[in-house]
């Protein structure tokens, strides 16, 4: 038997390559960045081909690091940002246009629009989420719109339309000659085009946004052999595993029983609670989607909270002000001082997601006296991380009727003890930090592992799963319900910023 299990973990800033062993440790990582490209304001933009290029450069990376070859690995698995648009030539390969992040605003008058018959949820009952700019329904209506020849190019057949795994995934298994063009069911909802019962594409859904069938991928489990690679790279090697980033993580936290939650401190921060075969409809501000859909199991949905920023939020820290040289920088910055002396950043600056959901809310900071130093900025970036969280998880009892034991966290913020620290004083909750941390990449590998038959099944991933590292709540009730009345204040005065031509 194969000894290793491959994953792509395609993400917002950057692109990893890992290769994990039976008991899941991580035998090699390979990552690069790509750039963020910011046309104006609101717009947020990616290079589908520079992302296909960094892909297969920490592949070949990864494999070189411990002299692996394809031969090695059992499969790979793919996990990817979500919603972000890709449309693409099917005979050449090239993208019409960059590829439309998740975190862009520029349909907010589309939103608007459609919100003005039937309202905001209009379409929850069919795809669990509310009109918003994050999908890519819009998205993808706007290029069709905006590119000329487009539409009807689409019309014909000749254009493909995907989210991150689907480019991926097409482009290694041979691209314009011969790639396969599919998603799965966890990427497929993120779309506001699927249907969260039939789990397939909703005909009346693609009418009311104007959407050709033809450049539509085939939506497939989370859990099976899609294809086989055809770069050089990873020639032979099955494609058999595709999760969104924050399922895949929901996954490699081995929270396969109801009730069971993780929290992702990545760009954004990603809270999704294990519903299991049944749907819970939000009534508080939170998404209904796919969890996941091993193989020929049935589906299991979940219910997330989604920040817009948070990791974000320290990027924009270093690269617009310049006030740390690196991202980890910001917790020495934010132990300068004790507290965050009365100020309070509200990051919406694509507007606020859950449970709010203002389209136009706009970034504020709040509380600045000439006391104030970027100590205690850096600090308020942290903390801002952690009162949405709060907020989320307010929002996701209401909404289950379960009150949260302890939270799971993963993702690149969870090293910040400062900000874990302060997660558990603001929650008044245990913060669990598992001892293998890469859990979005660990989805993925998990997801392909059980379609090549590399794990047994789900209770041998239970088993990988070890806790590393508990923060306990130290702050008395008294300082933290005074921190986040101030918080909820701040985030009222980011709301009805932006004038609907912004």
């Amino acid at each position: 038997m194969k000894s290793y299990i491959g994953a792509i973990d395609q993400g917002t800033s950057s692109t990893r390559f890992m290769v994990f062993d039976k008991s899941a440790r991580v035998v090699a990582l390979a990552q690069a960045e790509h750039e963020q490209i910011f046309p104006r304001p609101g717009w947020v933009e990616h290079d589908g081909l520079e992302i296909l290029r960094r892909t297969r450069e920490v592949i070949a990376e990864g494999l070189a690091q411990r002299g692996l070859q394809a031969a090695d690995l059992a499969a790979i698995g793919i996990t990817n940002q979500r919603e972000t648009t890709v449309v693409w030539d099917r005979k050449t390969g090239e993208p019409i246009a960059n590829a439309i992040v998740w975190q862009d605003t520029r349909v907010s008058e589309d939103v608007a629009r459609f919100a003005a018959d039937g309202g905001q949820d209009r379409f929850r009952a069919r795809t669990g989420l509310p009109l918003s700019t994050y999908f890519s329904a819009l998205k993808l209506g706007w290029l069709l719109a905006n590119v000329r020849g487009s539409r009807e190019k689409a019309i014909a057949g000749d254009l493909l339309f995907g989210n991150i795994d689907t480019f991926l995934v097409w482009n290694l298994t041979g691209g314009a000659a011969g790639g396969v063009h599919v998603t799965d069911v966890t990427n497929a909802s993120r779309t506001q085009l699927f249907n969260l019962q039939s789990l397939d594409w909703d005909p009346d859904l693609l009418a009311a946004f104007d959407i050709p069938r033809a450049m539509l991928p085939r939506v497939c489990s989370s859990s099976e052999i899609y294809g086989e690679a055809a770069v050089s790279e990873i020639k032979g090697v099955p494609i058999a595993g595709i999760l969104g980033d924050q399922q895949a993580a929901l996954v490699g936290q081995a929270c396969f029983q109801p009730g069971e939650a993780k929290n992702t401190y990545g760009t954004g921060c990603f809270l999704l609670m294990n519903t299991g075969e049944r749907m819970v409809p939000s009534k508080c501000g939170l998404l209904t989607t796919v969890a996941y859909k091993l193989g020929s199991q049935p589906a299991h949905y979940a219910l997330e909270g989604s920040v817009a920023i948070a990791g974000a939020l320290v990027q924009w820290l270093r690269d617009n002000l310049g006030l740390i040289q690196r991202s980890e920088d910001v917790e020495t910055l934010a132990r300068s001082v004790t507290d965050n002396g009365g100020v309070y950043f509200v990051p919406a600056f694509s507007g606020l997601y859950a449970p709010h959901w203002k389209e136009n809310a706009r970034g504020v900071i709040a509380g600045l006296t000439r006391y104030a130093n970027k100590g205690h900025l850096a600090r308020a970036v942290l903390e801002a991380t952690a009162y949405q969280t709060r907020e989320v998880v307010e929002a996701m009892e209401a909404d289950a009727g379960i009150s949260l034991a302890n939270l799971r966290v993963d993702g690149g913020m969870v090293v910040d003890e400062l900000l874990m620290q302060f997660q558990a004083d603001i929650l008044r909750r245990e913060v669990l930090r598992p001892v293998i941390q890469e859990t979005t990449a660990l989805g993925a590998a998990y997801a392909a592992g059980l379609a090549v038959k590399f794990f047994s099944g789900l209770e041998e991933l239970r088993t990988n799963w070890a806790v590393a590292r508990t923060w306990k709540p130290r702050l008395d009730e008294a300082s933290r319900e005074q921190l986040y009345r101030q918080w909820k204040k701040a985030v009222v005065r980011s709301l009805d910023w932006a004038d609907s031509q912004i």
